[in-house]
């Protein structure tokens, strides 16, 4: 019976044990192996990216039919694994009808039918919000999504079972979320080279965003997280807040591009000045700090519309209302720190103040400034001509001085007329990789 076994394991049981028996050798065959995890995926790192019938434009899809209106489908180019176990796609455009869907699936799937309805494939179809495994009839999830939702898919790595059948099998829990709360969990079987996050696509116009290799934390270990600072934000258009720095996550290629940061308060005659530092200028530094009205438009730079005021990072010019700036202070980098706040009349009573008091400010540098210049606005801009029209005439009678900061130094002051409902820290981006750290309430605490 010992002539089956490896010679060198043999040799190494002789100095082990003396003399092994034959017994000894029929006890050790018998010995059941230790439960092991047996992932079988051949993972294929790095391979090309798979699609047909959508357009790929770095990180964002869109869908690009052919003469038979067919799916279109994006594979990507790496499979899930237990380091990179979770992505998102944001709803940049629903188009015609909605129909996406976003899920898992292994690189042999076709790719002409949606995610879901094929085998080794799971998707969630955004227009009826329901699950589809593997053709399956589907099960709803969730209602219809819209334009802006992020949807998420995962596998749970630490909660993979081995399934019985004909062939063994590794069979994965595969989980769904939108907007950070999770839908749902599904389990699938695992191909052997892995499961791919995939993307379906049926209509003219559909377009998402893709966040590739992303760790989700559920919504129970969240609130036990630190704080994000969520809270303090109105608006994050394009740009990813990560505690207290703001990233620019656009595509950076035109001015339509701008990502805007707006804070959920107005300043008042309490916290009247805020602070951010230019972290990481980008490709370009597209970067401007300033103040906006509420209902600023998500994709322009403070001080490019009206009810704004803003000092861009880029020229160091200032830009009050108009798409046209004015020589204003020095250009900043990285490092700098650019601050914005409002001087306002002694006398001057905030309706949107959180306590109601009013108190006399002093600027950080001298009070004396002779070039005091009044809100100038280009009335060409259609978009707010409207809003200016209806809104300043009656409801922006009271003036107050704006004044922005590079480095603690006053670089100047401009006088203007404040919206109805105040104005609120903005901050606006435009290049790669941008990054500033944000400081809301720097004189208080």
């Amino acid at each position: 019976m010992l002539s089956c076994v490896s010679p060198h394991l043999l040799e190494l049981l002789k100095k082990l044990f003396g003399t092994v028996h034959d017994t000894t050798m029929e006890s050790l065959r018998n010995l059941q192996p230790y439960p092991v995890l047996r992932m079988k995926c051949s993972v294929s790192h790095d391979r090309e990216i798979t699609h047909e019938r959508v357009a790929v434009d770095g990180d964002f899809i869109s869908y690009a039919p052919d003469d038979d209106d067919r799916v279109g489908i994006y594979i990507a180019n790496n499979p899930l694994t237990p380091d990179t176990c979770y992505y998102e796609a944001e709803i940049i455009d629903t188009g015609m009808d909605g129909s996406i869907s976003i899920g898992l699936c292994s690189k042999h799937c076709p790719l002409d039918v949606h995610v879901g309805c094929a085998t080794e494939s799971v998707g969630l179809m955004t227009d009826d919000g329901r699950l589809y495994k593997e053709g399956s009839r589907g099960t709803q999830l969730c209602t219809r999504c819209e334009c802006g939702d992020r949807i998420g898919c995962g596998i749970k790595f630490d909660q993979v079972s081995e399934g019985r059948g004909d062939s063994f099998s590794t069979v994965v829990p595969v989980y769904f979320v939108r907007n950070g709360k999770e839908l749902g969990t599904t389990l699938i079987s695992l191909p052997m080279d892995g499961l791919y996050p995939a993307i379906g696509m049926h209509s003219v116009g559909e377009e998402v965003r893709l966040f590739l290799g992303l760790n989700w934390v559920p919504e129970e270990d969240s609130l036990m997280s630190v704080d994000t600072n969520e809270e303090e934000w109105y608006r994050l258009n394009d740009i990813r807040l990560n505690g207290q720095v703001l990233e620019y996550t656009g595509r950076g290629k035109s001015i339509i591009d701008v990502g805007l940061a707006q804070a959920r308060s107005p300043l008042n005659t309490t916290v009247h000045y805020f602070e951010i530092e230019i972290v990481d200028p980008g490709e370009s530094c597209y970067i401007a700090i300033g103040l906006t009205r509420r209902d600023y438009p998500k994709h322009r730079h403070p001080g490019w519309n009206k009810g704004s005021i803003g000092y861009h990072a880029d020229d160091g010019k200032i830009f009050i209302g108009s798409g046209v700036g004015d020589p204003f202070g020095p250009r900043c980098h990285k490092g700098d720190r650019m601050g914005c706040g409002i001087l306002f009349p002694r006398d001057y009573v905030c309706q949107y103040d959180s306590d109601g008091g009013s108190v006399e400010l002093s600027p950080s540098s001298p009070a004396e400034v002779d070039d005091l210049l009044e809100l100038t606005l280009d009335t060409s801009d259609s978009e707010d001509e409207d809003w200016w029209n209806n809104q300043c005439a009656i409801e922006c009678s009271s003036k107050v001085k704006v004044f922005f900061t590079r480095n603690g130094k006053t670089v100047g002051v401009r006088q203007v007329r404040i919206p109805k409902g105040g104005f609120f820290p903005t901050i606006g981006m435009l290049s790669v990789q941008e990054k500033v750290r944000v400081d809301l309430r720097p004189l208080t605490g």
